[in-house]
């Protein structure tokens, strides 16, 4: 069963003919009505479908209406959603029986007739929960289609709880009483199902204003174009990725974009996320984009002949991913079709060694967030069986971070991953994301057939350390729209210093300046700085306010004074007021404050008067 779910100010329908000859014979009253404030239920009954898929349907729906906070509904019979429909009677039977089940479970529900055609006009809201897609069947139960890159689909709730460093217990009765205001929104958005209030997030408009990311109208939705400083940031993050990767002692590797799903394991992962796989029909076999970098690593791995020596093992990938979000999820760099994830997968021998390296990973990307100048909430998910085993290992993360934590507790194993946590980010709109996430997968070592000789010689299954930073497009949603939430409390925003394209802009009061300028530049340039010079034709105050349109750190003023001086007139973003600097004083103050970061050269020309300008912002 399909259901296209949509929450809308309102549905109007009116009937024109049947569509089916068996379709039920309707009333006066049945042939138009209309619905307001209400999740209107587009549903397409599949061939597979029994009373089964209904129950499993009613438990979707009411786990959606809490989250939306919307009791009215709307059934409405929309076969176009399946390629396999069930046979005709049959699709009445569960229509009948899934309407029967909603209004037993007390929702309001207006029943559009089945098997007729019929006109209509909804308004769907434009939050981001506004649209979700739902398949359920009789047996694997349901996958949602609005889960974040790397997360698991159609998770089962559990008990919610905020856990605190010093041990600390709280169950939530409700969000307002929570302190720190990212988390807050969190929980409310997590836990309480209070959506976000829509709108654009901001980083859409940054994007393109720093001419770093935009839509490409020529690809597929969720695919995007970085322009040549959108590309540098993107590389400098992937670059800090592999460092943190590095320093844990994982092995780089490269495999396939492409699968054959005639090939049991990989049908066996990408029947998790059936309705979002890119798939490419070849000859007698179908081939899937990959939707993570698992497939061909565990490939990989199986082959392998791995010694209880060997262990911990890890495996590190920049993998270019593809998942088929469905076209109103794609938001901006919060949610793609295509996207770059590095990912690394450590093999352990049990779960203590397990947890050891997943300890060192939260607080690894803990240091890469802060490196990035990304606020976090945090979020553990924990199986109950495991929970008084594992908690004081989430105790010392925590108390690492100085950071609470909103904690779900689930009944029973429903996936592969015993504990898994999310950093979390909220944007300017209130939406929330998740960014890094740590999984200890207990079962999937044993199912993909990988495992280590031990010390009597015997083969074993072990526990593998699934991780991820996020991926680089969402941390680079993350770092504009958490500039951008700082800038609603009156900071200026900013891109950390490492990232930032230009880190020193040189502007001279007027041409006879332009022989010092550049002296100044090719000092900066030689001392691994990124710097530009502004050589322009136009005014001193255009230039300065351009260099801040565009989040320039550093503005280095230089006319005949600073030229008689030997120094730069210093204007620094966040910083009031200005000061005179030395050049090398500058390069060593830059130097300090980018020390064991990743860098890159400039790739656009330095002179901007032979730059192109790529959006039209200035």
């Amino acid at each position: 069963m399909r259901i296209f779910a949509l929450h809308s100010d309102y549905l109007r329908y009116r009937v024109r003919r049947k569509a089916v000859e068996a379709a039920p014979d309707l009333s006066d009253g049945e042939r138009e009505g209309g619905a307001e404030e209400c999740l209107v239920l587009f549903t397409a009954f599949e061939s597979s479908d029994s009373e089964r898929s209904v129950e499993a349907a009613l438990r979707e729906v009411e786990t959606l209406s809490r989250r939306l906070g919307v009791r009215r509904l709307v059934l409405y019979p929309w076969v176009h959603l399946t390629e396999t429909p069930a046979p005709f009677n049959v699709a009445v039977r569960l229509y009948r029986s899934l309407a029967d089940s909603l209004e037993s479970a007390g929702f309001d529900l207006l029943r559009v007739p089945i098997g007729w055609y019929k006109e209509f006009e909804i308004r769907v809201k434009g939050h981001p929960l506004a649209e979700s897609l739902r398949v359920v069947g009789p047996e694997a139960g349901p996958s949602e289609s609005t889960g974040a890159e790397g997360e698991v689909e159609g998770e089962e709730k559990g008990r919610f709880l905020l856990l605190w460093p010093d041990g600390r217990e709280e169950e939530l009765t409700d969000w307002r009483g929570v302190e720190n205001e990212v988390l807050r929104i969190v929980v409310r958005n997590e836990v309480f199902g209070k959506p976000p209030s829509g709108g654009e997030p901001a980083h859409i408009s940054l994007m393109r204003r720093l001419e770093l990311v935009d839509y490409e109208p020529a690809s597929d939705v969720g695919h995007f174009r970085f322009y040549p400083n959108g590309t540098l940031v993107k590389r400098l993050i992937e670059d800090l990725a592999s460092d943190v990767a590095s320093s844990l002692g994982a092995m780089e590797i490269e495999t396939p974009l492409l699968y054959r799903l005639d090939v049991p394991a990989i049908a066996g992962q990408a029947a998790k996320f059936v309705e979002r796989n890119y798939q490419i029909p070849m000859g007698k076999t179908t081939l899937i984009l990959r939707f993570a970098g698992d497939f061909g690593l565990f490939e990989m791995m199986k082959d392998m002949v791995i010694s209880y020596r060997d262990l911990p093992l890890s495996f590190y990938e920049i993998s270019p991913s593809f998942r088929l979000e469905q076209r109103g999820e794609c938001v901006g760099l919060r949610r793609l079709r295509g996207f770059t994830m590095p990912d690394i997968h450590t093999f352990a021998a049990d779960v203590d060694q397990g947890m050891e390296m997943y300890e060192r990973y939260f607080h690894e990307y803990h240091r890469l967030l802060s490196s990035l100048g990304v606020d976090y909430a945090v979020v553990f998910r924990v199986v109950g069986e495991f929970y008084d085993r594992l908690k004081p290992a989430i105790l010392r993360m925590l108390s690492g971070v100085g950071k609470p934590a909103l904690i779900e507790i689930l009944p029973e194993m429903k996936h592969y991953w015993a504990l898994k946590h999310e950093f979390q980010v909220v944007d300017t709109v209130e939406g929330n994301a998740q960014l890094s996430t740590v999984q200890l997968d207990v079962e999937d070592s044993d199912r993909y057939g990988i495992f280590y000789v031990d010390r009597d010689g015997s083969k074993r299954p072990g526990v593998i350390v699934h991780t991820s930073m996020g991926s680089v497009e969402r941390m680079i949603y993350a770092i504009l729209e958490t500039a951008a939430r700082r800038a609603n409390l009156g900071e200026k925003p900013s891109l950390p210093l490492w990232l930032s394209p230009t880190q020193v802009r040189i502007i001279p009061v007027s041409q006879d300046n332009l022989d010092y300028a550049r002296s100044v530049m090719e000092s900066l340039d030689s001392a691994g700085i990124r710097v530009d010079l502004d050589d322009r034709d136009i005014s001193l105050a255009k230039k300065i306010r351009e260099a801040e349109r565009k989040w320039v750190p550093y503005i280095a003023v230089v006319g005949s004074r600073e030229e008689r001086a030997g120094t730069v007139r210093l204007r620094v973003r966040g910083e009031e007021g200005e000061r005179d600097c030395g050049v090398e004083d500058l390069i060593e103050e830059i130097r300090s404050k980018t020390v064991n970061m990743p860098y890159r050269p400039l790739t656009v020309p330095k002179l901007l008067s032979r730059r192109p300008i790529f959006v039209g912002s200035s």
